[in-house]
């Protein structure tokens, strides 16, 4: 079964933990671009939507969902998003898609983070995805030098200027043992946005496409959680 195929039955299984009546938080990439498309069907019983990033506001628009500013949502968000890798304790890397640091804000304003992935995104260890990181672009320099002394290989990514501005690192070379303490450093140097660890937030639910079917794997704290009827 080809991997697309995988995104798409963790997307559709996604809709199934959307509660009536719930404001959606939209991520960003190939399998929420499933999700968005399923999530219009539904569209009459939610109040709307959040967007993680211009790329997805249009694919979102294009369904008629209606879109809202997370400044002005007092309601739980149900965010749901894909991860670039997930290991067995729900950490990620996410920022493939250079939304990373609106997907942050968004996952960390939810009460609930649904992840959808394929299976080849679960791996033991992090860091054979390039981790991204968001930074002011006179911060260049000074970042690039601090991942190298960290025994990363930052690559700034060519041609792309993030929805806030900014521009982005991928690090290369990294086998991340301790994601929360690696995050806690990268995110203390001075012109860094955001890194594309999600070790602090982690998801409450992962639901991951197979080639024998769906998986559907819940955090500790939410093991109670259950399907919609």
């Amino acid at each position: 079964m080809k991997i697309d195929e995988l995104k798409k039955k963790a997307a559709l299984t996604a809709i199934k933990y959307i509660k009536e009546n719930s404001i959606v938080g939209i991520g960003t990439g190939s399998t929420v671009s499933y999700f968005i498309k399923a999530l219009s069907t539904i569209k009459k019983k939610i109040l709307g939507v959040i967007s993680s990033s211009i790329s997805s506001s249009e694919k979102i628009k294009k369904y008629g969902l209606k879109i809202l500013d997370l400044n002005k949502v007092f309601s739980p968000i149900i965010y749901v998003d894909g991860a670039d890798e997930i290991n067995e304790k729900m950490e990620m890397i996410k920022g493939g898609g250079a939304a990373l640091t609106k997907e942050k804000i968004i996952a960390a304003s939810a009460s609930q983070f649904i992840c959808i992935i394929d299976e080849t995104k679960q791996v033991k260890t992090l860091g054979n995805f390039p981790l991204p990181i968001e930074i002011i672009p006179m911060s260049y320099s000074f970042i690039k030098n601090k991942i190298i002394k960290l025994g990363g290989i930052p690559k700034l990514r060519k041609n792309l200027i993030t929805d806030n501005g900014n521009i982005i690192i991928d690090v290369y070379g990294l086998k991340i043992l301790n994601p929360s303490i690696l995050e806690e450093k990268i995110n203390s140097f001075p012109g860094v946005v955001t890194v594309g660890l999600f070790s602090k937030i982690k998801a409450d639910i992962v639901i991951i496409g197979t080639q024998s079917g769906v998986e559907v794997l819940f955090n500790k704290k939410n093991k109670n959680l259950k399907l919609m009827t």
